[in-house]
């Protein structure tokens, strides 16, 4: 379908515009900007004034629940989510059950999200067989299969001879290594920052150090086997510097944070909270502000959502026993935009961080941008709308998210994927 979008304020970080024009999809394609291209004749016009069209937001981190969890969400509800929340592409963590160690079930993984002709999947295959950090898994298979990059999701590997024999493997056909740093006999038993809100609170805590010697452990493998290492979801400003440090003495490290660190700490525990039980769990305010200042200066890459929908069973529950996790699809635009509100940045510099910034770390050329002949992905939102985060908004099939009652900005208006509208409001 050939379709117009007419007089919205057209932002594509990638190339730097930012400004009011006509948008005009033919054949799943961005075909022209500004002017019609030659014969171009709209089946359909959409009347986006007052709405910024932007590239579809890509999600480096989004647990869509299946296989093996499908107790917790399905593929088909997580895809409504990402509609919903103008998400056009999502990076999948291989810990589902069983996990992504498999081409044959990549391939399966793969073939039931075209089915559903929603958002584009971006799988990430297991770095050892069934994630429990003893053999390698078959690297070059997965990604043939479809995978981008191999990682251990939030599954550490005890063993540093295996994780370097994984690093080599990786670096010798250059594929991505995505780690989430964590030492588990230092994180072993708690469930909060180890602070004084953990120790008011009577919680097992979880230092700082829990974080940082995994990380210093990673960027040493990753420098004597050459191995790409991207370092996901950091929660400390202390981690951040040691990746300042490994950039300063010349290793190209990438690293992302999810929403709920950038917007939160371990006060908003409050009494027990469970949607405030995540992993890595909600660090100081101290280290919530370095990593937003972080983000900032681009010293951090992107912000993924860390989308992980957990059943209403496992979070009511005591704060320590519950399911680590929180939804989020829906909520990545909105926060990213009061970031922006809060530190006074501009709409196209916050956008980058969820669009072109994301892409560029899972290795899309087609998408993430506006230029003609990209994927016509794109998400329509009204900047100036304002909700409040209740159940009954959320069309994913998790509800624990700890920004429940929070006001936020930016309302999704429509999201298109390869020209076809699949969600309007």
């Amino acid at each position: 379908m050939n379709i117009r979008i007419a007089n919205g304020r057209v932002i594509d970080p990638a190339h730097q515009i930012d400004r009011i024009q006509d948008v005009f999809v033919a054949d799943g394609k961005i075909a022209a900007l500004g002017d019609a291209p030659d014969g171009f004749r709209a089946e359909r016009t959409f009347d986006a004034i007052g709405l910024v069209v932007a590239p579809g937001l890509i999600d480096l981190a989004a647990r869509l629940r299946e296989p093996g969890f499908e107790y917790r969400a399905t593929l088909e509800s997580e895809m409504e989510a990402a509609m919903a929340g103008g998400v056009t592409s999502v990076a999948i963590p291989p810990d589902t059950d069983p996990a992504l160690d498999e081409p044959g079930l990549v391939e399966m993984l793969c073939t039931r999200a075209k089915k559903l002709n929603r958002a584009h999947i971006y799988p990430i295959g297991a770095l050892t067989v069934g994630l429990k950090g003893e053999r390698l898994s078959e690297m070059a298979e997965l990604v043939e299969a479809g995978c981008f990059a191999v990682s251990q999701a939030n599954v550490p590997i005890l063993d540093n001879m295996v994780l370097m024999r994984a690093m080599q493997y990786a670096a010798t056909f250059d594929f991505r290594v995505w780690l989430q740093p964590i030492a588990p006999f230092l994180a072993r038993g708690g469930s909060a920052h180890d602070g004084e809100i953990s120790s008011r609170l009577g919680l097992a805590g979880i230092p700082v150090a829990a974080e940082t010697v995994a990380l210093f452990t990673y960027l040493q493998l990753a420098k004597a086997t050459g191995a790409r290492l991207h370092i996901t979801r950091l929660s400390s400003a202390e981690s951040l510097a040691l990746i300042d440090q490994a950039r300063a003495e010349g290793m190209d490290v990438t690293c992302d944070i999810s929403i709920n660190h950038l917007h939160l700490c371990d006060q908003n525990i409050g009494y027990f909270n469970a949607n405030c039980h995540l992993v890595p769990p909600l660090r100081s305010q101290k280290d919530r502000d370095a990593l937003s200042k972080g983000l900032l200066e681009g010293r951090i890459n992107a912000l993924c959502s860390d989308h992980t929908p957990v059943d209403d069973d496992s979070k009511l529950i005591p704060f320590s026993e519950s399911e680590p996790g929180a939804t989020g699809l829906e909520l990545l635009l909105p926060l990213t935009l009061k970031w922006a509100e809060e530190n006074s940045l501009s709409l196209a510099d916050a956008l980058a961080r969820v669009t072109s910034d994301a892409a560029r770390l899972i290795g899309i050329t087609k998408a993430g941008h506006l230029a003609p002949g990209a994927r016509a992905d794109l998400c329509v939102f009204d900047p100036a709308a304002r909700f409040t985060v209740n159940r009954d908004h959320l069309k994913s099939q998790g509800k624990n998210t700890p920004f429940l009652g929070f006001e936020l900005p930016g309302q999704v208006r429509c999201t298109m994927v390869e020209g076809q509208i699949m969600f309007e409001r």
